[in-house]
């Protein structure tokens, strides 16, 4: 059988990378295009009849051959159509070839998380849409932020990098934006999980960065430098701090030494730009293969509520969540097919985060026809209305030739608190 492979895709306005791991790995892979280059230049272009993208397009551009298309993410987003001669194309639709033609090299996708600097409802829904015409399965398709994608990186490196607060700096050639993932307050949930979070907690326009590149001024060099070691030292100011990543191209050259021997202090640091990416197929790993993950993710945007029902999965018993906290409302809708040991009620059990509460709602199946042990198979469906409503249903899909589906069905609206403002209550 065909290896799968699941991809960590960071996406922006200006580049792509991809990181993917399959069974035949040890851990995940960034994929290289040049030498020591994982970044793809997002740009399609087209010369007579042939596509080019990345760096192939990028050349068009130079050469100003055939036609080439940039920020293709900014006008997709706009609903932008693009006009070439008698020929004009979707925006969306020339983002969705760029992002098949860059996958090409895997002939089988099990998995795929976008990986964005900012996440939005509409920028999910557009990615899920290219990545479903793509034959990846729909529960199979994620979409995150750069702030969830470090966290999800740092959960698969040694827990003492992230013992305490850890720091991500991320700079351009203008701004330097300061990150912390910390732990919140324990005992959450029930203390059966850790949860965690991803505060900006300080940025800084940083105008010497500009006269660094693309040649190093050694005197601007110096003063970016001075600056960014007090920049440092304010947002260190009194936490301790574990580790430190430094991520961006505004750290490519080494104009920095005075605040890197401030950052090494006592802590360990890194320096790298392959972090969204491989963040993100760390997630497509842990939403494909582990059923209840922890450490959990949480921020202003993710539900803090759950749903689990009384499955046996795997052969082992468990509370199993059909909707997890640390989830967007707009990707939980899902569907599962469970073998029923007996009829009788479907007892559902709703906990949150933020009021601290469990309640109990039940399904009622006295309708169900009545079958001999383990013949009872049914589909469970959760929907999602609005960001604090979840529509449950539960249909019977039959026992293959012995017992044909009937019209059972039954529905369930559970009403779900939601953050309410409250978010920063969990710290």
């Amino acid at each position: 059988m065909e290896t799968g492979n699941i991809i960590g895709y960071e996406i922006n306005d200006k580049t792509c990378q991809i990181s993917f791991y399959n069974d035949t790995l040890e851990e995940p892979e960034t994929l290289v295009v040049d030498e020591d280059n994982y970044q793809i230049p997002l740009i399609i272009g087209k010369l007579r009849d042939t596509w080019a993208y990345g760096k192939e397009a990028k050349r068009l551009v130079s050469v100003k051959e055939g036609f080439t298309v940039t920020r293709l993410l900014e006008k997709s987003l706009a609903g932008e159509k693009i006009e070439f001669g008698e020929e004009s194309y979707e925006a969306v639709w020339l983002l969705s070839k760029f992002i098949q033609m860059s996958l090409q090299s895997f002939t089988k996708i099990d998995a795929i998380v976008f990986s964005v600097p900012e996440l939005s409802e509409e920028i999910a829904k557009m990615l899920r849409g290219i990545a479903s015409r793509m034959n990846i399965e729909k529960s199979h398709i994620f979409i995150q932020d750069y702030k969830e994608s470090f966290c999800n990186y740092l959960f698969y490196q040694p827990k003492e990098l992230w013992q305490y607060e850890a720091a991500l700096f991320s700079c351009n050639r203008n701004e330097i934006k300061a990150y912390m993932l910390r732990r919140l307050k324990p005992g959450m949930g029930g203390g059966k999980a850790t949860f965690v979070t991803v505060d900006e907690v300080a940025s800084a326009h940083i105008k010497e960065l500009a006269a660094v590149y693309p040649v190093l001024n050694e005197d601007k060099a110096k003063d970016a430098d001075v600056i960014f070691q007090r920049f440092i030292e304010s947002v260190f100011d009194k936490r301790i701090v574990s580790s430190v990543f430094l991520t961006g191209d505004g750290f490519e050259n080494n104009w920095y030494p005075s605040s890197l021997r401030v950052l090494c202090n006592g802590r360990r640091a890194f320096i790298g730009n392959n972090l969204y990416s491989k963040g993100a197929c760390y997630t497509a790993y842990r939403k494909t293969y582990i059923h209840v993950e922890d450490p959990v993710y949480l921020s202003e945007s993710k539900l803090t509520d759950q749903i689990t029902l009384n499955l046996r999965v795997d052969g082992q018993e468990m509370w199993y969540p059909i909707v997890s906290w640390g989830t967007h409302w707009y990707e939980s809708d899902n569907q599962w097919e469970i073998l029923l040991e007996k009829v009788e009620d479907i007892e559902l059990r709703i906990e949150s985060l933020v009021q601290g509460t469990v309640k109990t709602e039940v399904i009622k199946m006295n309708r169900f026809p009545h079958r001999g042990e383990y013949s009872m198979r049914i589909q469970l469906e959760t929907l999602f209305l609005d960001e604090k409503t979840c529509k449950i249903t539960v249909r019977d899909l039959g026992f293959g030739e012995f017992f044909l589906p009937t019209d059972f069905h039954e529905e369930k609206i559970i009403h779900l608190g939601g953050n309410d403002g409250k978010f920063n209550s969990l710290s």
